[in-house]
């Protein structure tokens, strides 16, 4: 982090509770209620990414994925959203890496030996491989933010909801959190056009006078 930056920018840090065969598994062994963790960059999450399948109907070929939060694997899924306010500068080099990722995702792999490592407590490198919390936990480390002292191939889902900077949003269905979303951006468009509206009345009121 800079001196002197203002936090003006916001991320959102999305754990889901999926029901595909993987992630129950994981859960099995966590005993934690979210197996899946993803950033975004928009309330909407429309701009949501983290490393898991690529095909819903394939578990094991995995790697960065864009996510659709209105696919079948995520829509009714139980989440808890958690907001992060950034500088424009970390904000600016999330979105570098996450676009990197983008142009070379053929070149990574989901780090499926990775997982065993979580549960061994012990540190399997891979080289262009990670799992979700070890992928969002990566990039926290290069922006800056704080792990507290958790290193990023150790790092659960849940873990995310005890970092103090992080603020809770929402709990519920990924489902009802993008509704209610787009229902608040509807009407912040609806108050912005009536404002836009009353201006230029009032501009031509004053203009007719004259």
């Amino acid at each position: 982090m800079l001196w002197g930056d203002e936090m003006s920018k916001v991320i959102y840090i999305v754990l889901t509770k999926t029901k595909t065969v993987l992630s129950k598994a994981i859960q099995m062994y966590t005993q934690d209620d979210f197996n899946h963790v993803s950033i975004s960059f928009d309330s909407e999450l429309k701009e949501m990414y983290s490393f898991g399948r690529k095909n819903e109907n394939n578990p094991w070929i995995g790697g960065f994925v864009h996510e659709n939060p209105s696919s079948t694997l995520l829509r009714e899924s139980h989440c808890v959203i958690l907001t992060c306010k950034v500088t424009e500068h970390q904000y600016a080099l999330l979105k570098n890496k996450i676009g990197y990722y983008k142009e070379n995702q053929d070149e990574y792999k989901y780090n499926f030996i990775g997982l065993f490592g979580v549960a061994c407590r012990v540190k399997i490198k891979r080289e262009r491989a990670f799992f979700c919390s070890q992928f969002v936990a990566t990039l926290f480390k290069e922006a800056g933010l704080p792990l507290y002292e958790t290193c990023p191939y150790f790092m659960k889902p849940n873990d995310f909801i005890h970092l103090p900077y992080l603020t809770f949003i929402y709990k519920g269905t990924v489902e009802n959190f993008i509704g209610v979303t787009q229902e608040k951006q509807k009407k912040k468009r609806s108050l912005a056009t009536i404002h836009a509206f009353a201006l230029s009345a009032l501009y031509m009121g004053r203009n007719k006078v004259s």
